[in-house]
């Protein structure tokens, strides 16, 4: 089976930055977090978060911005509606019905784009809607762990990805193809 990593694999882009851009635009209660926000993106571009210290970034802006969200469902057909056009078309061609999505994005936000695609098998962080703590976070060797009691039996012939982070990913794969833009370059 072919495993996949979400964003700057078959999206591209970071959905969560897009989505954070989107409400930019749309709510000016989002504009304090901003300076929180892009140190995140910094450290994040450069591999320097640990599992635990992703938790912690990401806890203020969910915490004090995301429980607040008065009608998140429709935001987020708004935001697929206009940014599934970023979705690679390379993937249309080697898509099979058993692929298995693992990604370190929100399950609110893959939940549409996934029943879009027609996708069932995948994966993502979760983020309790009450409190905007995590209750999931899909990242880092946390992805293999979360693979593994999900899909015990299965076997990942194909793992594509876009980063370094997947490494734990591409252990326990037989084939690993990494994802620039529109060139794919098997590396294992």
């Amino acid at each position: 089976m072919n495993v996949y990593d979400f964003d700057n694999t078959i999206y591209d882009g970071e959905t969560l930055v897009d989505f954070i851009l989107y409400y930019i635009r749309r709510d000016i209660r989002i504009w304090k977090y901003i300076p929180k926000l892009l140190y995140i993106c910094f450290r994040d571009a450069f591999h320097l978060f640990t599992v635990e210290q992703a938790i912690d970034a990401y806890a203020s802006f969910l915490e004090g911005y995301y429980v607040k969200l008065d009608n998140i469902e429709a935001d987020v057909k708004k935001f697929w509606d206009k940014n599934e056009k970023k979705i690679k078309p390379f993937y249309d061609n080697i898509r099979r019905d058993d692929d298995i999505i693992v990604s370190g994005s929100t399950d609110f936000l893959l939940d549409e784009i996934m029943e879009r695609m027609n996708i069932k098998n995948y994966v993502g962080s979760s983020i309790d809607k009450k409190t905007g703590k995590f209750t999931r976070l899909c990242f880092l060797d946390n992805k293999v762990k979360i693979f593994k009691e999900l899909y015990p039996d299965a076997h990942i012939d194909n793992f594509y990805t876009d980063s370094m982070n997947d490494k734990s990913m591409m252990d326990i794969a037989d084939h690993v193809y990494f994802v620039k833009g529109s060139k794919i370059k098997q590396i294992k």
